[in-house]
């Protein structure tokens, strides 16, 4: 008999998540593929809740009610860059490799393209991070710089790639 497929869940972010947010970008694990400080108190997600800031939308991926993961996307405020936006996203160690990744950048990438209307998407990712390299080549992001020394992570500089995203509207 095959094994089940765990049912998961996109829900729009909310106070009811702020809880299973805060475990999961203080997972070590997860902290240090970010650019996330450990140690954080709830209260810095639930500020970020009460921002109210229409032009981000931040959904989590559930797990029986659990956060297993999380994925935002945020359109540049700058009148210049409105037609841009950029992802961050983690998903928890148990959960990689599982598919929750993909079903949230759909999603995000869903509202960028159908609801904001971005023609471009933007992220950074350590260089060293070839399973989250391989999700988003998989949805059309593409390598545009290594931006070296970019961050520290156990203690070490490490680069990042920005990678982004171009819609192509088709031609008439």
């Amino acid at each position: 008999m095959p094994a089940e497929t765990p049912t998961i869940v996109i829900e729009r972010f909310s106070e009811a998540h702020v809880q299973g947010i805060t475990a999961l970008y203080n997972d070590p694990a997860v902290a240090c593929q970010t650019l996330q400080m450990p140690f954080q108190p709830s209260e810095v997600w639930r500020n970020r809740l009460a921002q109210n800031n229409e032009r981000l939308v931040s959904l989590v991926a559930l797990h029986q009610g659990a956060v297993i993961g999380s994925c935002s996307i945020e359109q540049y405020s700058r009148i210049r860059r409105a037609h841009c936006g950029g992802v961050g996203m983690g998903v928890a160690v148990g959960w990689q490799g599982q598919g929750v990744g993909s079903r949230l950048l759909a999603a995000v990438l869903d509202v960028a393209d159908n609801w904001m209307n971005l023609h471009r998407v933007e992220l950074t990712v350590f260089a060293d991070n070839e399973a989250a390299l391989g999700l988003y080549r998989k949805f059309g992001f593409e390598r545009e710089g290594l931006l070296r020394d970019y961050a520290v992570r156990d203690g070490q500089y490490v680069d990042v790639l920005s990678m982004a995203r171009l819609r192509r509207r088709p031609q008439a």
